[in-house]
């Protein structure tokens, strides 16, 4: 009974909130805050893994000196990398109508921002 109950409560509150007229509120600022965020961490991010992904280079060379080159980890690891720095131009270009980035999207400029 008391799940039920629950499971009606959540309903209901979810469904006041998508109707309620602060949800259609005009101004986006804690929107843009939160974009802004998340385009950050995201930088920040991608900068880690790839720095952690060059020790995982150097790790793989080493291996191959002394003649155990693991090819399998290899193209793991460099599918990764492509995939960390191709994921921000394939969801700004998804993400926008024209293709092009705005103000508050990681620019291209340089790899690492």
């Amino acid at each position: 009974m008391l799940v039920k109950f629950l499971k009606v409560f959540a309903i209901v509150a979810v469904v006041t909130l998508a109707i309620s007229a602060d949800a259609f509120a005009q101004n986006n600022a804690v929107f843009d805050v939160v974009i802004q965020k998340g385009v950050n961490l995201f930088t920040e991010i991608r900068t880690v893994v790839f720095v952690m992904g060059g020790f995982g280079l150097v790790g793989l060379a080493v291996a191959s000196i002394f003649g155990r080159p693991m090819w399998k980890w290899f193209a793991l690891l460099a599918l990764g990398l492509v995939v960390v720095a191709v994921a921000n131009a394939i969801v700004n270009y998804f993400a926008s109508s024209d293709g092009t980035s705005s103000n508050n999207r990681v620019k291209f400029n340089d790899t690492l921002n």
